[in-house]
C-alpha cells in the first residue's frame, strides 16, 4: 500500500481547551476512512489542518509528492455572478482535451447529481443544490485523496444513496466526517476516532467499530475501577504518613498525584440526558386533516389530503427537496394556512417544534437567560422532580460556564443542543422534528433516538438520516410531489426494499412482454395473419375484462391513498395483488392476439 499522508505528533488547542495532543496516524492508498468524534473535540479542525486552511500548534502533516487532494468544506463557497457551470469549469484542472469536452464532463456530473440547469447562479441555489454542485466540483478534479466534511448534510435521500454508491464503486482514497451511520457502514473500511485528545484507529466498517470501541471502553472502565481502588488505599497511606513525605517516599507521593489525575477520567457516552424529560398527558384525539389543499402558484403541495393521526404514532416524512415536507408540518401547527380544508387538533395536544431554522433565539442573550425566559421552574415526572433552568441545561451538556455564553458565540452543535433543550423544557406531547440530525455527533444521536423511542407521545420526523428514521418511525409519508402523498407501513429500509422489488418486477414484466412480442412476430410467417372467429371472440372478451379489472384496481388505489382506517386492509391488499397478476396475464394474451388484429 502506498502511503498518501502521514501525520506526526500533531497538537492543537484553543486557549486552555486541548483538542488533540501529539497524535500520529497515516492514510494509505485505498483507505476509506470515517473520522468520528464528539462535537467540539476537533473533527472539522483536523480536516482544516489537513487541507492547509489552519495551522497546528505543533507537529507535521506530510503528503506524498504530487498527490492531488480534493476538499469538500461543510459550507461550500462559489463566486457569485457566475453560473454554476462557469464556476466548475474555472475550478477544473487543465486538460489536453478541447473545452467542449470539459464542459460536457461538467454537465454530465451535474446531471448525475440532479442539477439540470447549469446556467443557474449560486446565489439562487438552495443549500442542497450548493452541496451537490460542490460534490461535482470535487469529483471533477479527479483527486487521489478526497477529504469530505459532512458530505450528506442538506442532501435528499435519493442523492445520499447515489453518493454512497458512487464512493463505494470508485477506486478512491477517502477521509470523511459524517454522522450518517449507514453511509459510514457501507462506504468505509477504516474508522479513526478522536477521543480523550488521542487518536484510535479501527480496521473495518462502522458496525465493527462499534463492537471494538465497546470492548475498549469496557477495558478502560475496568482499569479506571482499579485506579480508583488503588487511589483509596494510597489516600489512607497519605493520611497516616505525614512524616514520610520526604526522602524515600517521594516517588510514592508523586505516583499518588498521578493516580488522582487518572481517576478523574470519564468514559460516559451521554452527551445529553433528556430521558427524565417526559411528555405531558395526551388524549385519544390527536388531529384530523380534512380535505387539505395547498399550492404556491403552479406548485402543488397538498391536494385534498385527509388523514386521522393516532395516539403514540411515530411518523417519518420523506421526499425530494422542494416537495413541501417542511410546509406540511408548518400547516399542521397553524404556521402556514391551507388554501382549503381544515386541521382539527385535539385539546390536549401540545406541539414541540424542532425546525431547521431553530427557534431564532436572540443572539445577544446568554444561554441561561434563553431558557429562563421560557420557564423558571421545570416540573418533571408528574411533579416528582423539579429543576431550575441551570440544572435542566446541565442535562444538555451546558456547564455553568457554558450557560453564561452569549448565543451568538455558540457552535453549530451547541446551538442544536440549546434548541432541543428549549423545545423539551415545555414538555410537549407531540414532537415535530425537521432535520434534527444536522450538527449532532453520533453519540448524541444515539441518546436522542433512545429518548424518542420511549417518548410517550406522538412524533413526526423529517430527516435524510436513514438510520435515524429506521430507529424511530413505524410508518412513512412518502411525498412524491404534485400533491401526492403515499402512506407506507414500515421504516425507511423497508420502503427502499419495496422500491427495489417493484423495479425488479417491472423489469421482469417488461422482459416478458418483449419476449412475447418477439415470439408473436416469429409466428407471423407460420400462422394466418388474421384472427380466427374463436380468437376474435376471445380478444373482445379480454378487452372488456381488462377494462373491468383496471377499474377495480383504480378503485382500490383510491381507497389506499385516502388515508382512511380500513378494517379489511389485508383482504383489500390481497385482492390488489391478485388484480396485478391477472392484468399481467390478460394483457400478455391480449398483446399476442392484437398482433393479428
Amino acid at each position: 500500500m502506498k502511503p498518501y499522508l502521514q501525520v506526526e505528533d500533531l497538537t492543537k488547542s484553543y486557549g486552555d481547551r486541548m483538542l488533540f495532543d501529539s497524535v500520529t496516524f497515516g492514510i494509505n492508498e485505498g483507505d476509506k476512512i470515517g473520522l468520528i468524534a464528539k462535537n467540539g473535540t476537533g473533527k472539522s479542525t483536523l480536516l482544516r489542518i489537513l487541507s492547509g486552511e489552519e495551522a497546528p500548534d505543533s507537529g507535521s502533516v506530510t503528503f506524498r509528492n504530487g498527490l492531488r487532494v480534493g476538499f469538500l468544506a461543510q459550507i461550500p463557497d462559489f463566486a457569485p455572478g457566475k453560473s454554476i457551470l462557469d464556476n466548475l469549469l474555472a475550478a477544473m484542472p487543465e486538460e489536453h482535451h478541447e473545452d467542449w469536452n470539459r464542459e460536457d464532463r461538467v454537465r454530465q456530473m451535474l446531471s448525475q447529481l440532479g442539477i439540470s440547469d447549469c446556467g443557474i447562479m449560486p446565489e439562487h441555489m438552495s443549500g442542497g443544490q450548493i452541496k451537490r454542485a460542490a460534490l461535482a466540483q470535487v469529483f471533477l478534479a479527479s483527486p487521489d485523496l478526497l477529504i469530505l466534511d459532512e458530505p450528506t448534510n442538506h442532501l435528499d435521500l435519493e442523492t445520499v444513496e447515489w453518493l454512497e454508491n458512487y464512493l463505494t464503486r470508485q477506486r478512491i482514497t477517502l477521509l470523511m466526517v459524517t454522522h450518517d451511520r449507514y453511509f459510514l457502514d457501507r462506504v468505509c473500511n477504516k474508522i479513526i476516532e478522536i477521543d480523550m485528545q488521542q487518536i484510535f484507529t479501527y480496521e473495518g466498517n462502522f458496525d465493527l467499530y462499534l463492537k471494538r470501541r465497546a470492548e475498549r471502553i469496557e477495558a478502560l472502565t475496568g482499569e479506571l475501577a482499579k485506579v480508583r481502588n488503588t487511589l483509596r488505599k494510597e489516600q489512607e497511606w497519605m493520611r497516616r504518613q505525614p512524616q514520610a513525605r520526604a526522602g524515600k517516599a517521594r516517588y510514592r507521593i508523586n505516583a499518588f498525584y498521578d493516580l488522582k489525575e487518572r481517576s478523574r477520567a470519564n468514559y460516559t457516552e451521554r452527551q445529553i440526558d433528556p430521558t427524565d424529560v417526559r411528555s405531558s398527558y395526551i388524549g385519544s384525539k390527536i388531529f384530523e386533516a380534512e380535505g387539505i389543499s395547498k399550492r404556491f402558484g403552479e406548485k402543488v403541495i397538498l391536494d385534498d389530503f385527509t388523514y386521522t393521526f393516532a395516539r403514540y404514532e411515530k411518523l417519518g416524512i420523506v421526499g425530494g427537496n422542494g416537495v413541501g415536507k417542511s410546509t406540511f408540518v408548518k400547516m399542521l401547527q397553524g404556521l402556514v394556512a391551507p388554501d382549503s380544508g381544515e386541521w382539527n387538533v385535539g385539546e390536549t395536544v401540545r406541539f414541540g417544534y424542532y425546525s431547521q431554522e431553530g427557534l431564532q433565539l436572540p443572539p445577544n442573550k446568554k444561554v441561561i437567560d434563553a431558557i429562563t425566559d421560557l420557564t423558571d421552574d421545570i416540573v418533571l415526572d408528574n411533579g416528582a422532580t423539579r429543576l431550575s433552568p441551570m440544572q435542566f441545561l446541565n442535562r444538555f451538556l451546558f456547564t455553568p460556564a457554558d450557560q453564561q455564553k452569549y448565543i451568538s458565540t455558540l457552535s453549530g452543535g451547541e446551538m442544536r443542543r440549546l434548541n432541543l433543550a428549549a423545545v423539551l423544557v415545555r414538555q410537549p406531547n407531540f414532537l415535530i422534528l425537521d432535520e434534527p440530525t444536522n450538527d449532532l455527533d453520533i453519540m448524541t444521536l444515539g441518546i436522542l433516538e433512545e429518548y424518542l423511542r420511549e417518548f410517550k407521545g406522538c412524533v413526526i420526523v423529517i430527516s435524510h438520516d436513514r438510520f435515524f428514521l429506521d430507529s424511530i418511525v413505524d410508518h412513512l409519508f412518502v411525498m412524491e410531489g404534485n400533491g401526492v402523498i403515499k402512506d407506507f407501513p414500515g421504516n425507511y429500509s423497508d420502503y427502499r426494499e419495496y422500491l427495489r422489488e417493484q423495479k425488479a418486477n417491472e423489469e421482469q414484466k417488461a422482459a416478458q412482454k418483449c419476449e412475447a412480442q418477439t415470439k408473436s412476430r416469429s409466428r407471423e410467417n407460420s400462422r394466418p395473419a388474421k384472427m380466427s372467429f374463436k380468437e376474435r371472440k376471445e380478444f373482445e372478451e379480454l378487452t372488456a375484462e381488462i377494462d373491468r379489472l383496471t377499474a377495480e384496481r383504480h378503485e382500490l388505489e383510491t381507497v389506499f391513498n385516502s388515508g382512511e382506517q380500513l378494517s379489511d386492509i389485508e383482504e383489500k391488499a390481497r385482492r390488489y395483488s391478485e388484480l396485478k397478476d391477472l392484468l399481467d396475464e390478460k394483457e400478455m394474451r391480449w398483446l399476442e392476439l392484437s398482433e393479428k388484429a
